[in-house]
């Protein structure tokens, strides 16, 4: 979209949006030598040309425009119509002032004549409001000179005439996308002009389509969605969580304002990664676990981190650029987003040592103080486009969720972490109830439900009574490789596949010691006529009484 169409959209959107008027005069500040800037004390806004504006005018219009780097603008218009009466005594005070004799000295007060040439078409020129310059100040309106620019306002405003009260600030920010990850500078400076009219008078506008944008739905918060609605949708993509997962889930991630941290633990394949997932896009409002969510990231942790760089980032020197991993990408997206919760997944997070990767946001969870990136004074270049601050907080909007599995490839998780999470086990598994679920979904894998359905029950609950077990997603892969053996695979008997699978799925997870000697005469005797399975297991037992420990995998 070039920029003549991307300000035609715009100004179309602004045209709708802008409170009704009988005559509306609207005006272009865009151009380079005109566009808006922060400077001390306030906002440079326009510097416009008012000549045409006539005495019945009912509404003024400045469509102003602020460019960040790399590529995004906020275009941002201001309205004045309960104070046009004010608006234009300014205008005719200063087309006064402008018109005194050339032969007169200057006038040293703010509404002399801007220091241009003399000579006299250029003088008459400055002389009239042709220049116009709003600045917006703290109090939150207007204030007009045609003198020259300031770089800040004065301490007393007092010594400007007639200041104006702005009715209604509307904005838009491009790129639209909520990948407008690099947005968060334009985002901060619409903060700026709520800070300086009041939030209540800025509003955003959504001109230019995206797929991607942030939508109505994507600007609610987790706690201000009914369960039900979350729990509908949660089902609708395919969770299984029939032990109230999802409404402890819910409640963990919500019950404080600040700080929303939820660990979820229990065995692999129980759906703890997907809850988290399935979770963001029901807030979201998404229909589909296709459908792109920009404000959901996926943070795998891997077992070499041993300091916060895997999260927070750090300073390349050969690059020159801060290297911005996806969590501080999500930071930052909040940052930039504050009316949208945005959902963080820490996967696997105990695969290194939690206390080393994450104490430094683990503080800043709990104390609410910044979160320390680099030591210099100015933004660092950062590798996603966006400038890096020295330190960022972690905004209240931010959901992190964390997943563990408690076994040999671990490492597990102080108690430091732990009491400053909302903890999750989602071992307790219904295997049976699943089934059920997975048949009434695809009625195409009945007759394989029929078949392996009776010994995963009871294998996993004989596994379960000893500490160990499997999950909701080894039950749907044994019962897909069941149907697809059953279809493709001629020659195959469905005992046969069920013996195959229980050694190649569910009893290469078997370890332990004396104690889960139990453990193995019960799964002998439920697995009793599946030859594989029963020599498996037999020689597990021989390795118990030979070593006195056992582990499938040896």
């Amino acid at each position: 979209m070039d920029t003549q169409e991307r300000q035609r959209r715009y100004k179309q959107a602004v045209e709708a949006a802008a409170p009704i008027a009988v005559r509306r005069r609207m005006h272009d500040a865009y151009g380079i030598s005109n566009s808006a800037k922060v400077v001390e004390g306030g906002l440079f806004a326009f510097n416009v040309n008012f000549e045409n504006l006539s005495d019945d005018d009912d509404q003024v219009v400045v469509n102003c425009l602020l460019s960040f780097p790399p590529e995004d603008q906020v275009y941002f218009s201001l309205v004045v119509k309960s104070d046009m009466a004010t608006f234009a005594e300014r205008l005719k005070e200063m087309r006064a002032a402008g018109a005194k004799k050339e032969s007169e000295p200057p006038d040293e007060t703010e509404e002399s004549e801007p220091e241009v040439s003399t000579a006299p078409d250029a003088l008459a020129y400055a002389r009239t409001n042709n220049n116009v310059k709003g600045y917006i100040a703290g109090d939150g309106r207007i204030y007009l000179r045609n003198k020259g620019f300031w770089d800040r306002l004065p301490d007393d405003l007092s010594t400007v005439s007639k200041p104006v009260v702005i009715d209604q600030v509307l904005f838009g920010i491009y790129p639209p996308a909520a990948s407008a990850r690099r947005s968060m500078l334009a985002r901060q400076f619409v903060g700026f002009l709520g800070t300086l009219l009041g939030a209540e008078k800025v509003h955003e506008l959504r001109p230019w389509p995206d797929p991607s944008v942030v939508d109505v739905d994507m600007r609610r918060m987790p706690a201000t969605v009914p369960l039900e609605t979350i729990e509908q949708a949660i089902r609708e993509f395919g969770g299984f969580y029939p032990g109230g997962e999802v409404r402890r889930f819910h409640a963990g991630l919500n019950f404080l304002k600040r700080k929303h941290f939820v660990i979820l633990s229990g065995l692999s394949g129980t759906g703890k990664t997907q809850l988290p997932l399935m979770y963001a896009r029901a807030v979201h409002g998404l229909r589909n676990m296709e459908a792109p969510d920009p404000l959901l990231s996926i943070c795998p942790v891997r077992p070499e981190w041993t300091d916060p760089t895997g999260l927070t980032g750090y300073y390349d020197v050969l690059s020159n650029r801060y290297i911005v991993p996806p969590f501080l990408e999500a930071v930052m997206v909040a940052t930039a987003h504050a009316d949208s919760p945005v959902f963080v997944v820490l996967d696997e997070m105990n695969l290194a040592r939690v206390e080393y990767y994450f104490s430094d946001v683990l503080s800043c969870i709990e104390t609410g103080e910044y979160l320390k990136l680099h030591s210099n004074s100015v933004p660092l270049e950062g590798s996603s486009g966006i400038s890096i601050p020295a330190e960022l907080a972690l905004p209240p909007n931010l959901y992190l969720t964390g997943t563990i599995n408690v076994d040999e490839t671990t490492s597990a998780v102080s108690d430091k972490v732990l009491d400053r999470a909302v903890v999750i086990d989602m071992s307790d598994v219904d295997i049976g109830s699943y089934l059920k679920e997975l048949e009434a979904g695809d009625p195409k894998l009945k007759d394989a439900c029929e078949a392996t359905g009776r010994r995963l029950v009871a294998v996993q609950e004989r596994m379960a009574q000893h500490g160990l077990g499997f999950g909701y997603r080894v039950a749907e892969e044994v019962v897909r490789y069941q149907a697809f053996v059953q279809r493709h695979v001629d020659g195959a008997s469905a005992a046969a596949t069920l013996d195959d699978l229980m050694v190649q799925k569910v009893l290469v997870k078997l370890r332990g010691a004396e104690k889960q000697r139990g453990l193995l005469t019960g799964l002998l005797q439920e697995l009793w006529g599946l030859p594989r399975s029963m020599e498996f297991l037999n020689r597990l037992v021989h390795d118990l009484d030979e070593f006195g420990s056992f582990q499938a995998g040896r």
